[in-house]
C-alpha cells in the first residue's frame, strides 16, 4: 500500500496581529487619555446599590449612603455627553447584583492598541466583578490580551497612556509590583518603549486622583502627590504640568477624574470652580456634569469609564 505523506507544505502570514485585527475582531484601540473618544465600556447601576445605606457603606469602603434613583440619573446624563459626541457607549453584562462598586469600570481593565488587559482588583470584596467585564468584551469583540494572575494586583486607574510609546504605572494599594510586572510584559509585547514607574501615594488610590492628561502635552497634577522622578521623566518628554492647588476640589469634589472627549476638551465633575477656571485659562473646552452621588462611592468621571477606542493619538 503506498502511503503519500503531504506534510504542510505552506507558510503561515507573516501580518502581526495589530494589521488583521480590524478584519477579525473589530475597531478597538487605545493609546492615550486625550485622542477623539469613539467607544466607551460602562456599568450602569443596577440592584447591587439599593441596599447602600448609613449602617453598611463604610463596609464597601463608600463614604457614604447612596440615593439609587439619582446616583443613575447622574451617570446617564454622562453617557448622555458621550452619545451627543458620537462615542459608542456600551454596558457590562452579567455582573453580579452583590456588588456595588463595579460601576467603576475604569478599575477592572485597561485598553491597549491590540486589546484589553483585564485587572484584579486590590480589596477582596471587589474581586469577582472582572468576570462580568471578560464576558461583555468577549460578546463585543474585543480582544483580552492578558487577564491578571498569580499574586498579581492590578486595576485600570493605576495605569495611564501618554502615547504609543509610554505608559506610566504605579504601584500603591490597587496595584503591586507582581501585578505591574505582568502589564509591562504584555506593554512592551506590544511595542511600548517607556515605562514610567511610580509610587501611588498613601493617601491616594489610583493615579487619576492626582494626575490626569488634558491635551497631547498637557497633563493637569495636583504636584504635592506626584513623585520628583515622575515629574521630572514627564517634563524630558516636553509635557506642560499644569499645577491644580485646591485641595478641597481634587480630594472632596474629585476635580482631576474628568475625562477628555478630544485634546482640550473635558467633562469634568460639577462642584469645581477653581479648577474649571484654571483649565480654561490653559484653552481647555469644559464641559461639567453632576455626580455628587456618584462620588459617595469615591468615584466619578474617569472611574466610571473604561475606554474602549480612541482614535490613535497625532
Amino acid at each position: 500500500m503506498k502511503v503519500n505523506v503531504q506534510g504542510e507544505r505552506w507558510h503561515p502570514s507573516e501580518k502581526s496581529f495589530a494589521e488583521e485585527m480590524p478584519d477579525h475582531w473589530g475597531q478597538w484601540y487605545c493609546d492615550s487619555e486625550v485622542a477623539p473618544l469613539k467607544a466607551v465600556l460602562m456599568h450602569r447601576p443596577g440592584d447591587e446599590i439599593n441596599e447602600i445605606h448609613e449602617n453598611n457603606y463604610a463596609d464597601y469602603r463608600f463614604r457614604g449612603s447612596i440615593q439609587p434613583d439619582r446616583a443613575r440619573k447622574q451617570q446617564d446624563a454622562l453617557a448622555k455627553i458621550y452619545r451627543d459626541h458620537g462615542i459608542g457607549v456600551h454596558y457590562v453584562k452579567h455582573q453580579r447584583t452583590d456588588k456595588p462598586n463595579a460601576m467603576y469600570v475604569r478599575d477592572l481593565m485597561f485598553m491597549t492598541p491590540e486589546g484589553a488587559i483585564v485587572g484584579r482588583a486590590g480589596n477582596p470584596f471587589r474581586r469577582g466583578e472582572e468576570k462580568a467585564v471578560a464576558q461583555t468584551l468577549t460578546e463585543l469583540g474585543v480582544p483580552i490580551i492578558s487577564t491578571i494572575n498569580g499574586d498579581g494586583i492590578f486595576e485600570g486607574a493605576c495605569a495611564m497612556w501618554l502615547d504609543r510609546k509610554t505608559v506610566v504605572l504605579g504601584t500603591g494599594s490597587r496595584a503591586n509590583e507582581y501585578g505591574i510586572r505582568q502589564v509591562e510584559f504584555e506593554l512592551r509585547n506590544l511595542g511600548v518603549t517607556d515605562i514610567i514607574k511610580t509610587q501611588i501615594p498613601y493617601g491616594s488610590i489610583h493615579l487619576d486622583g492626582y494626575m490626569n492628561m488634558v491635551a497631547k502635552n498637557k497633563m493637569v497634577i495636583f504636584p504635592w502627590h506626584v513623585t520628583y522622578d515622575c515629574a521630572k521623566q514627564l517634563m524630558e518628554r516636553d509635557i506642560q504640568l499644569i499645577e491644580a492647588t485646591n485641595i478641597e476640589e481634587i480630594k472632596h469634589t474629585m476635580a482631576l477624574n474628568f475625562v477628555a472627549l478630544e485634546p482640550g476638551k473635558v467633562v469634568i465633575p460639577a462642584g469645581n470652580p477653581d479648577i474649571t477656571a484654571l483649565l480654561r485659562q490653559e484653552g481647555i473646552e469644559v464641559i461639567a456634569v453632576e455626580m455628587d452621588e456618584i462620588m459617595n462611592g469615591w468615584g466619578a468621571n474617569h472611574c466610571m469609564t473604561a475606554f474602549l477606542r480612541r482614535e490613535p493619538l497625532k
